[in-house]
């Protein structure tokens, strides 16, 4: 009986223990999360359909220092600018064929720098990072996108930059997405669309780089 009583302890024991170690490894890979807001403008462009366009979402990046990847979210809506008589763009007559579009970019390779990253003007961002790769989603009011392929084979760079580490910096304050390929260029414009980081981790994450 004693046996018994003692085999059922050990079993428990092993059991707490495999689970203690599986919620700290678990805890150990929690990806480090960013999100944050953009809003910017398609310029008005001959090469651009339905140009100009206003942008506005918000956008969510998990990294994973460990496998050294990251994934990207991004939910947007578009929508262009009536016409006056003459024919001319027309602020005052906005909200002209609103749509949505839904962005991924999943488990992607981190680089741990900017080299290619869209440039800003004084004061000029000192750290940052990106990911860059083929989108995973890419849609247009919840289905493929109609200019997109089938599977998607638009490309996007992430960039994420700020300040230096000091107490009245941001290091990551900074968010832009660069579209790449013909098809995708169409309709979001070559151009950088900028965005704000509002939520990043508290402590350093780089010691994996």
């Amino acid at each position: 009986m004693k046996s018994k009583t003692l085999t059922s302890v050990v079993r428990a024991l092993s059991l707490l223990l495999f689970v203690s170690a599986t919620c700290a490894l678990a805890q150990e890979h929690k990806p480090v999360h960013f999100s944050g807001l953009f809003n910017d403008y398609v310029p008005l462009s001959a090469t651009i359909s339905g140009s100009p366009y206003e942008m506005h979402g918000q956008w969510s990046l998990d990294v994973h220092p460990e496998l050294g990847t990251g994934d990207f979210a991004a939910d947007m809506t578009m929508s262009g600018f009536g016409r006056t008589a003459a024919g001319a763009v027309d602020p005052t007559q906005p909200i002209v064929n609103p749509h949505t579009h839904h962005i991924k970019l999943t488990n992607m390779r981190i680089t741990w720098d900017m080299i290619g990253c869209p440039t800003y003007q004084t004061p000029v961002p000192t750290t940052g990072f990106q990911i860059n790769g083929t989108v995973s989603l890419l849609t247009g009011n919840g289905q493929l996108a109609p200019f997109e392929t089938n599977p998607p084979s638009s490309t996007l760079q992430v960039c994420v930059s700020g300040g230096p580490e000091g107490q009245f910096t941001v290091q990551n304050a900074n968010m832009t997405l660069v579209f790449g390929g013909l098809a995708a260029n169409k309709h979001f414009g070559p151009q950088a669309i900028h965005g704000v980081v509002r939520i990043a981790p508290t402590e350093p994450f780089g010691i994996f780089r």
